[in-house]
C-alpha cells in the first residue's frame, strides 16, 4: 500500500501562500518602524497574522507539533498558548471586527454568546478565566534583546465584565510574542527558506 507524503499537491500550493504571508508580516512586524506606523494598520497586519496562522493550524503535521509541545515537549503552556490562547485572538478580532486598534478590542459574555452559545470563544474564556497568569519571555535575535512579558487571562467571565485584549496580553511586547512563537511552531514544517530577488 503507498502512502501519501506529505506535503500532497493540495497542501502545497495553500502552504506556500500562506508561509509566504506569514514571513513577510513577522519581518515587518519584528522591525522598530512597524511600531511607528498608526495602530490601524499594525492591526490589520496582526490580524493577518492571526487568521493566517489560524488556518496553518489545520495541518495536519503541525497539529502533531501542537500536541507535542502540550505533552511536555515544551515549557508549561506554551502549546495551550500556541493552539488555544491564539485561536481565541483570531476568533475575537475576525469575528468581533468592530475596533481599529489593538487596544480598543474587547468583549464580553453577552457579546460571545449574541447568537449562539459554546463557541471557541466562549469556551476559551469558560476554561481559562480565573487561571494564574504565565510568564514568558523572547528573545529578539537581531536585536540580541531578551524581553520578559505576562498573559494575564481574565479574573471573571460575565455579562457586564468587558475583557480587553490589551489586559490579557500587550499590543508591542505582546504581538512580538505571539509572532516568535507562531514562527517556531511553524518552522518546524520548514525544510529551508529561500529569499525572493
Amino acid at each position: 500500500m503507498k502512502t501519501e507524503s506529505r506535503p500532497n499537491k493540495v497542501e502545497k500550493d495553500f502552504l506556500i501562500l500562506a508561509y509566504n504571508r506569514f514571513y513577510d508580516i513577522f519581518e515587518e512586524v519584528m522591525e522598530d518602524s512597524f511600531w511607528e506606523k498608526d495602530e490601524w494598520y499594525r492591526f490589520c497586519k496582526t490580524k493577518d497574522a492571526f487568521a493566517v496562522y489560524g488556518e496553518l493550524l489545520n495541518y495536519e503535521p503541525i497539529k502533531w507539533v501542537i500536541d507535542w509541545m502540550k505533552n511536555g515537549g515544551r515549557p508549561p503552556m506554551e502549546g495551550e498558548i500556541s493552539e488555544n490562547l491564539f485561536k481565541f485572538i483570531r476568533n475575537v478580532i475576525v469575528h468581533f471586527s468592530f475596533f481599529e486598534s489593538w487596544n480598543q478590542v474587547w468583549i464580553n459574555k453577552s457579546i460571545v454568546n449574541w447568537n449562539k452559545k459554546g463557541q471557541s470563544v466562549d469556551r476559551f474564556l469558560k476554561k481559562y478565566s480565573g487561571e494564574k497568569e504565565a510568564k514568558f519571555r523572547i528573545w529578539e535575535a537581531k536585536k540580541k534583546k531578551m524581553t520578559y512579558l505576562s498573559i494575564n487571562f481574565p479574573r471573571k467571565y460575565n455579562l457586564s465584565n468587558k475583557i480587553f485584549l490589551k489586559n490579557i496580553i500587550s499590543e508591542v511586547d505582546g504581538i512580538k510574542f505571539c509572532i516568535i512563537l507562531m514562527k517556531k511552531v511553524l518552522d518546524t514544517q520548514v525544510e529551508k527558506i529561500t529569499k525572493n530577488k
